[in-house]
């Protein structure tokens, strides 16, 4: 009697697995409030600004890169990026169609064209393999997607960008300190963007930031990025059409403190996230997200399940989520194929250079099958708890497989 109460699930009325909250996100620390108090009281807050200059170039030199440029949001360092690689209207630009908005607004914002690519099953980042057929007269950049911090098949893509003399920009919003090949991502192509808003792994509640190997490229950036302006010019001297996409002086000071907590968190995510593959991989009908065999590190920004309801008596992943949820553990069900969106229904007037584009036809099958039916997020904060936290995400994965798989 007792044991058929203990499995008895939640959402039936049995007792949850867990009642306590994971690990809370963003958290504050003494180092991120006094490296505040000390630029409040002490420096220049915005243009100027030493807490940016210092923060641009510890970030340049964590990840692996001569130089970078800090922007105030990850969606202005993407549109910032795709102009300094020479995007125009009209032009087109790869991208996968599982990510956040972000990624495709972008490319609209800079009056080009997304052509969505489907993703690999697996790894659930942008298939190399489908990459060639998607290059026109038209491509300027492909711009693949770090997802939930998973580097994407870099040698591969950057090896079809430079044959068809296209750039590569990497979408890396998702994968502070990600590494390939035992070289952090970012710099690797033309450049590469990362973000600070509230949930990344690095956050400032808002932020970004674009780095480069190639002087010329964030050159360009800075010109985007400053009101038009040009490093070598008078300060009222605007060569292009930018904006003001400064980060300011108080964020930066907050992500100056975070370096030494960011690879501290990094290996308490390694290590949850190994127990979670090691565990979940035994659990019939669920699969973790796989990696490149070039990928020396994972920044799990998010931690990706894969379900199969073949195990489940065709039970749905939706129908799955809402009981692993009931256990106590904050399960998601995530992105949407990006052309399903309303923004696509794109008015003529306002996209002229997209008259022509039908978003309505895109079908991309395993975007598609792992948005609808397959995917299941657990947030990075949920790793960053201890052992016993991370067994709980388990107990409560089987608990909820062992009464479905029974159906």
């Amino acid at each position: 009697m007792e044991m058929a109460k203990a499995n008895k699930l939640a959402i039936h009325g049995g007792t949850p697995v867990r009642t306590e909250p994971f690990p809370s996100w963003p958290r504050s620390t003494t180092e991120m409030r006094d490296s505040l108090v000390h630029t409040l009281e002490h420096e220049k807050w915005g243009v100027g600004s030493e807490a940016v200059k210092r923060f641009e170039e510890e970030f340049a030199k964590f990840h692996d890169a001569r130089f970078a440029l800090s922007t105030n949001s990850g969606t202005a360092a993407l549109w910032i990026a795709l102009k300094a690689a020479g995007v125009k209207a009209g032009d087109e630009v790869i991208i996968p169609a599982y990510t956040f908005i972000a990624t495709a607004s972008a490319v609209l914002m800079a009056n080009a064209i997304p052509v969505f690519v489907d993703i690999d099953a697996e790894t659930l980042n942008m298939d190399p393999d489908l990459i060639e057929g998607a290059i026109s007269e038209k491509t300027r950049v492909i711009m693949p997607v770090h997802i939930a911090g998973n580097p994407c098949h870099l040698t591969r893509i950057g090896e079809v960008a430079a044959r068809h003399r296209i750039a590569m920009i990497e979408d890396a919003a998702q994968a502070h300190g990600a590494e390939w090949s035992g070289r952090k991502i970012g710099a690797l192509g033309s450049g590469g963007i990362f973000s600070f808003q509230s949930t990344k792994n690095m956050s400032a509640g808002e932020g970004g930031i674009i780095v480069s190997d190639d002087e010329a490229f964030i050159d360009t950036c800075f010109s985007y990025q400053n009101a038009g302006r040009v490093r070598s010019g008078a300060w009222y001297e605007h060569r292009y059409l930018g904006g003001n996409f400064r980060l300011s002086a108080f964020p930066a000071a907050l992500l100056l403190a975070q370096f030494e907590m960011l690879e501290s968190d990094m290996n308490v995510r390694d290590a949850n996230a190994a127990m979670l593959d090691d565990a979940l991989e035994k659990i019939p009908g669920l699969s973790c997200q796989r990696r490149y065999s070039e990928t020396t590190r994972v920044s799990h920004h998010l931690y990706i399940v894969l379900y199969d309801k073949s195990a489940y008596g065709d039970t749905s992943r939706d129908e799955f989520m809402k009981a692993v949820s009931a256990e106590g553990i904050p399960v998601h069900t995530g992105y949407k194929p990006i052309y399903r969106e309303k923004l696509f229904d794109l008015d003529e007037e306002e996209f002229p250079w997209l008259k022509e584009t039908d978003f309505s036809a895109t079908t991309l099958p395993m975007t598609e099958r792992v948005s609808d039916e397959e995917a299941i997020w657990l947030k990075q904060s949920c790793l960053l708890g201890g052992s016993e936290d991370t067994l709980d995400i388990v107990r409560a994965f089987e608990k909820v497989a062992e009464v479905y798989s029974s159906v």
